[in-house]
């Protein structure tokens, strides 16, 4: 399933993204989401909470595909 994720910045770190979606709460909750689910950008798997995604990167969460755009 592709999703289409709207931002208005160049970038926004993984963990911003998480919470946009609704799959976490908090952002100490990123950690946690990040190392106990499987989390591509662009086939690249993230360093952390911290890491960016910039419009037109492709992020793969589990079985959903997120497109970013602006």
């Amino acid at each position: 399933m592709k999703n289409t994720i709207i931002i208005k910045e160049k970038y926004i770190e993984i963990g911003k993204l998480l919470k946009i979606i609704g799959l976490i709460q908090t952002g100490g909750q990123a950690k946690y989401f990040l190392s106990e689910n499987e989390i591509k950008i662009n086939n690249s798997t993230p360093q952390g909470r911290n890491t960016k995604v910039y419009v037109g990167d492709v992020v793969w969460i589990n079985n959903s595909v997120y497109i970013v755009k602006n």
